[in-house]
């Protein structure tokens, strides 16, 4: 597939984000998370995701509130995004609580890898590392080892690994997870400025998943990325075939005034990264304004190639805004 080739859209999947970090914020409860995922398996939504930072920025832990949602809800795919916290966390231990996850939920999660990324987004990044006596220099490669340990263990009795960063030898892992191939992917969130971490990024996506996830993309560059990953990926003597998932996440906020949904996504997301967001910054992280509108911006990445859409509310009146994307929005693209 070369870049300037453009996708078939297919009819896209739709995720929906639980903003667990509200509940630190006091703006919302565990009931309400835990309703508001049951609304969405119900009326038809494809998965449910949560937010995940240990200390960056604090919110309910992710693999708990996973934990609730696999017994609260029955048909949803369940996952991160993304799982900043990867680099952070024992892996072995990691791969013990996924597995057990993937149980609790039947069958229905997907990991979606992060080795997290400084700035202004990404809260007190440096302190969370320092914390955890781990340098930020070698989050990449300890990304890199869980999943491969995730592999590992859910396909052997006993294992032994020796990496860089984790050693251990004649190891199982108990339960085995339901899902015998564990649905892995990555979330990227490239800069084109820096094209040699692009392309590190990115080779790394076509070399260990099976899903990409990003952001703060326009349509070109989503769909210049997707090729290349797939590029790579050919390469390196691996076919993603169609079962590979190239998937946007994105704020959005349904208002029949295009201006006031993004005066309302640019307030909201000014207080909640505490940076102050430029129009062009709202607009490639954020769909915003009446129904034909979120409409027709999203079919310009299923045209990318975008095969699903992680969508995080942002809008005020949250029922309102779930029940005018679920019906206005989701419903007409598939």
């Amino acid at each position: 597939m070369q870049n300037n080739e453009i996708a078939t859209p297919h009819s896209p999947r739709f995720g929906l984000v639980l903003s667990n970090r509200s509940l630190v914020t006091g703006t919302t409860t565990v009931e309400e998370l835990l309703a508001l995922a049951q609304r969405a398996e119900e009326a038809g939504w494809d998965s449910v995701w949560v937010g995940d930072s240990i200390l960056a920025k604090p919110r309910l832990d992710a693999l708990v509130l996973l934990g609730a949602l696999a017994v609260s809800t029955r048909r949803v795919k369940l996952g991160p995004a993304s799982f900043t916290s990867t680099p952070l966390r024992d892996p072995l231990q990691l791969a013990y609580q996924w597995y057990s996850l993937d149980v609790l939920s039947q069958g229905r999660m997907i990991f979606n890898a992060s080795q997290g990324a400084p700035g202004t987004q990404g809260g007190t990044f440096a302190e969370e590392f320092a914390a955890f006596h781990i340098d930020p220099a070698s989050r990449m490669r300890r990304m890199e080892e869980a999943i491969e340990i995730l592999r590992l263990a859910s396909s052997q009795e006993r294992i032994s690994y020796t990496g860089e960063y984790t050693q251990f030898r004649d190891v199982t892992i108990l339960p085995h997870p339901i899902q015998h191939s564990l649905p892995i992917w990555i979330s990227t969130a490239t800069d084109p400025r820096k094209p040699k971490m692009t392309t590190r990024a990115l080779q790394r996506v076509a070399s260990y998943a099976d899903g990409w996830m990003t952001i703060s993309r326009t349509p070109a560059l989503f769909a210049d990325n997707l090729a290349d990953i797939r590029r790579y990926a050919h390469e390196m003597g691996r076919n993603l075939g169609n079962d590979f998932e190239a998937c946007l996440y994105l704020d959005i906020n349904i208002n029949d005034d295009d201006e006031v949904a993004f005066q309302q996504s640019k307030e909201f997301l000014d207080r909640y990264y505490e940076h102050d967001f430029t129009r062009t910054e709202v607009a490639l992280r954020t769909v915003f304004g009446s129904p034909h509108t979120c409409i027709e911006r999203l079919q310009q990445f299923m045209q990318a190639g975008a095969t699903a859409f992680i969508l995080r509310i942002i809008g005020p009146d949250e029922p309102r805004q779930f029940e005018r994307i679920t019906k206005e929005v989701m419903a007409t693209l598939q």
